[in-house]
């Protein structure tokens, strides 16, 4: 009886093992064919490289960005890959944070990104998300462990908007991505900010985005951002901050972002992560 007890549990085992793996591989497939797509639909930058005389007539904070991230001559970014790790709070209400890990792919021509992360949610206990903005669609889906599926939304404007809001805002991160020549119209506002508005298709975001003292992106800001609380879709102040810049690849880029509600009871983070690893593919 002992014995076949054994056999019975490894069995049990063997076979929820082997769902784990099926649903890590098709999730994983899902991931690789959307990039793959994603690839496939770019389109060669209009501009190859960046000439600094496009940029005198913008806002003096931008101006000053543009001549600290960015050196005459630089390549423009056509799509960029990293890899990051973090932590990310689900419930608000809550100071308990989930560790994260996550690769991206974002591009540039057209504007898109995806992201690919697992929260684990307990020991053993990994939640899969994957954030999309892809030929003018978003999405934003959930699974645990790649199996069971705990949040799903796509198709609407209303992601669609909030996850071009997402490419604008990390655009620090491929900044030749926020040049004027890449399709971004900048709006004075004070000698310390400026506002950037992106379109792609019918689809248009404006973000009002702060520069520091070293004249580099401090953070990035909308006054209505669509958010899920208690399950149900809201619109909210956001923020996404940046900081630990470093020079890679000629340009400036930040090694750390946070993002953030502004609620009225205060700021509430949910999202704290740090770069593990960055490449860029530019511009022949």
């Amino acid at each position: 009886m002992l014995t076949w007890s054994f056999i019975l549990i490894a069995t049990v085992l063997s076979a929820a093992a082997g769902t784990v793996a099926l649903g890590q591989r098709r999730w994983q497939r899902e991931t690789s064919a959307r990039r793959a797509t994603m690839r496939a639909a770019c389109l060669p930058a209009s501009v190859a490289t960046y000439d600094r005389r496009e940029i005198e007539a913008l806002p003096p904070p931008v101006k000053r960005y543009f001549e600290v991230a960015l050196q005459d001559g630089q390549a423009m970014v056509t799509s960029v890959r990293f890899a990051q790790q973090g932590q990310f709070r689900q419930d608000e209400k809550k100071d308990t944070w989930q560790p994260f890990r996550a690769t991206q792919l974002a591009t540039m021509y057209p504007p898109g990104f995806d992201w690919d992360a697992r929260i684990r949610m307990a020991p053993g206990v990994d939640v899969w998300v994957r954030d999309t903005y892809a030929l003018g669609a978003g999405s934003l889906r959930a699974s645990v462990g790649g199996l069971v599926t705990v949040a799903d939304l796509h198709d609407t404007v209303a992601s669609a908007r909030g996850e071009l809001m997402r490419y604008l805002a990390e655009a620090a991160w491929y900044p030749t991505a926020l040049l004027p020549s890449q399709g971004v119209r900048w709006t004075p506002v004070d000698e310390r900010s400026a506002r950037a508005t992106l379109a792609d298709g019918p689809l248009s975001q404006t973000l009002l985005f702060r520069f520091n003292g070293d004249g580099l992106v401090d953070s990035v800001r909308s006054d209505a951002r669509g958010g899920l609380v208690d399950g149900k879709m809201v619109t909210m102040p956001w923020e996404c901050s940046m900081s630990g810049y470093t020079r890679r690849n000629g340009m400036m880029v930040p090694d750390c972002g946070e993002a953030a509600w502004m609620q009225p009871a205060g700021r509430k983070s949910y999202f704290r992560g740090t770069l593990t690893s960055l490449a860029f593919d530019f511009a022949p």
